[in-house]
């Protein structure tokens, strides 16, 4: 395995609210649109290559989001979210074509399977874990030869279509990139039969190289190659000192009883990834420092991905580096506040990093007049 030599870095849209603090409405801010605009354009003028937008029902649909914001935005791409059982596969292939077109080619597809059964069942979705991996395959098989143009006869054991086709054929050829992430057995024999890219969320890497290894094995021998990446959240600081400072503040009004009530939430969800996430912390706040520079303090409350990296740009860098040389060639970052933490990263991380998309450079120059200020507007 050679590890990449340049690395793609996207950030997050909080759809369901962001704050300063975890677990408290204190500071808390509503994710509306009025809002989401402003990160996604802070992201594209900072130079992400794109946005994670969630799913879920506790978050705004990330399809029209994507929609809504692809007119204000010029080269940022939107990750969003396919969900087999949810959607047919011609359905969801008609609209990843349209949504591609409109946006001229910048739709990047997170195919998610969901891990809260709970969930899955309000939204009509009753099959069990191994069931949804299987039915995700077919759902795929399907959707990637529509999106490529054929016209599609297939029944299986979950999905069933006659003459299955889209009249307008998406930007990217032969469709956008699929990514995808998923801990289980059953998540990595699927995924490396189907997906373009494997995603983890941010465990320590030796665990995290574990998984990247069993997905490129199970993928060789289906005569693929997928491309891996590691979904992480931030804390950088000009100092060590000041960003554990910082993450200790963002839990500071956590309490207890909520992070027990989020605990008894994630128990009950059927998805390996997140019992892994889980069991770095334990639901304790005592041992949040799961591996150098790597705390589990996210995962008190919020399910999917609960570690951020914490540290000074080089510290920061450097573990980010350790994910790149076990394969990993994209990362999509995250940090409370979304907004300011995008020009945060952007501004002390990126310098630091090998990435493959052009970061517009500001040229800064002090002015020499009576106030002395940093005229950031003056480019080369």
């Amino acid at each position: 395995m050679t590890a990449p030599e340049k690395i793609s870095a996207l950030w997050f849209l909080p759809t369901f609210g962001d704050g300063r603090y975890l677990g408290s409405p204190d500071s808390a801010r509503a994710g509306d649109f009025t809002y989401l605009k402003q990160i996604a354009l802070a992201a594209d003028a900072l130079g992400y290559e794109g946005v994670l937008i969630p799913t879920g029902r506790a978050c705004e649909d990330s399809w029209l989001l994507a929609s809504a914001l692809a007119p204000f935005t010029q080269r940022l791409k939107f990750l969003v979210a396919v969900r087999p059982g949810v959607l047919s596969p011609t359905q969801a292939a008609r609209m990843t074509a349209t949504l591609d077109r409109l946006s001229n080619g910048r739709v990047l597809i997170n195919v998610v399977s969901g891990g809260d059964p709970q969930e899955n069942r309000g939204d009509g979705l009753f099959w069990a874990h191994s069931e949804r991996y299987r039915a995700a395959e077919e759902f795929l098989n399907v959707y990637k030869r529509v999106l490529a143009g054929e016209a599609v006869t297939f029944s299986g054991e979950y999905i069933k279509v006659e003459d299955a086709r889209v009249s307008f054929p998406p930007v990217q050829k032969p469709r956008p990139p699929l990514y995808f992430g998923g801990s289980s057995q059953d998540a990595h024999e699927a995924g490396a039969r189907t997906i373009d890219k494997y995603l983890s969320w941010g465990e320590p890497p030796q665990a995290v190289a574990a998984k990247f290894n069993d997905i490129r094995e199970r993928a060789e021998k289906a005569g693929r190659e997928v491309t891996l990446g590691v979904r992480l959240h931030l804390i950088v600081r000009e100092t060590t000192e000041a960003a554990w400072a910082a993450a200790n503040r963002l839990i500071e009004k956590l309490d207890d009883a909520t992070i027990a009530k989020a605990q008894e939430v994630f128990a009950r969800m059927d998805s390996v990834g997140q019992q892994r996430m889980s069991a770095l912390h334990g639901g304790r706040r005592d041992k949040l420092e799961v591996y150098p520079n790597l705390w589990a303090g996210v995962g008190l409350v919020r399910g999917g991905a609960g570690t951020a990296l914490v540290g000074d740009p080089d510290t920061v860098a450097e573990r980010i580096d350790e994910y790149r040389r076990i394969g990993a060639d994209t990362f999509i970052f995250s940090g409370y506040p979304h907004l300011e933490e995008a020009y945060r990263v952007a501004e002390l991380l990126f310098p630091k990093l090998p990435l493959k998309h052009a970061v517009g450079a500001v040229e800064r120059v002090v002015n020499t007049g009576p106030f002395g200020e940093i005229l950031a507007s003056v480019r080369p």
